[in-house]
């Protein structure tokens, strides 16, 4: 009787399993899915029992560098980052192998797809919609494992040396482009305003005789100023009348 009572708690002891709180347990009997467990320790007699615990935490997978080609026919290198837990354990282990090998390579197919369909400048300026793209396409085919994906981050975008070269002088020609419109508009307010003076100064007796004098003044302050005097061209007519005058009173 004492060494049957020590069989049973010897058995018993074997018996015992712990599950964690971030753990749930896929309980088997003679081959077939009983129960899920919960956390805490649980009675697993050997030989007609057996138990799987599942990790319920949430997961990181670095997605390796895919070499995609983008819509526009350009080689980019691509990683992400892909965070996902489990949300039912005995559908991960029931219905899927491994679900987290299966679940890093469905990122990495679906990730060369979403690429394929976008041209460069596209993945370069939306990757938080193409990220999103990403996981919904995921996460609607790992559902069926228990699985579900929390978010995907575009981690790099590797581009070829000759693109970037490309791209750079791409951006100068944009900059440039945007410094001569804003010139342009600069000289086009200059111009409107000088309208607008030479008008009100047309308009003012005396303003421009003023508007000369205050020139001058500013001009006569430094020395190393060279003045020059434009005459106007009435002035150079009546030089021309005042010859001809003097010539004609010669001849009398």
């Amino acid at each position: 009787m004492p060494f049957f009572l020590f069989l049973c708690f010897i058995i018993v002891l074997v018996s015992i399993r712990q599950v964690n709180e971030y753990e749930r347990g896929v309980k088997f009997t003679l081959g077939k899915f009983t129960k899920m467990v919960n956390p805490g320790w649980r009675l697993i007699f050997p030989v007609i029992q057996s138990m799987k615990k599942v990790d319920l935490r949430l997961r990181a997978v670095e997605v390796p560098t895919q070499e995609c080609l983008t819509k526009d026919n350009i080689s980019v290198g691509v990683t992400a980052v892909l965070f996902f837990k489990v949300t039912d354990a005995s559908k991960a282990i029931l219905n899927i192998e491994s679900f987290f090998y299966a679940t890093s390579q469905l990122a990495q197919t679906t990730m060369r797809n979403v690429v394929g369909e976008v041209s460069l400048d596209d993945l370069l300026s939306k990757r938080e919609t193409l990220a999103e793209r990403i996981k919904t396409n995921v996460d609607s085919t790992i559902q069926e494992w228990g699985v579900t994906v929390v978010n995907v981050e575009l981690k790099d975008i590797l581009i070829p040396d000759d693109m970037k070269r490309t791209i750079g002088k791409q951006a100068e020609a944009e900059r440039e482009r945007r410094a001569t419109i804003i010139r342009s508009e600069g000289e086009v307010i200059a111009a409107e305003n000088i309208a607008k003076a030479a008008k009100m100064l047309s308009q003012s007796p005396g303003a421009l005789h003023l508007r000369t004098l205050d020139s001058i003044n500013d001009i006569s302050s430094d020395q190393s100023n060279t003045t020059v005097w434009m005459l106007p061209i009435e002035v150079l007519k009546a030089v021309e009348g005042l010859k001809d005058f003097m010539a004609d009173h010669k001849k009398k």
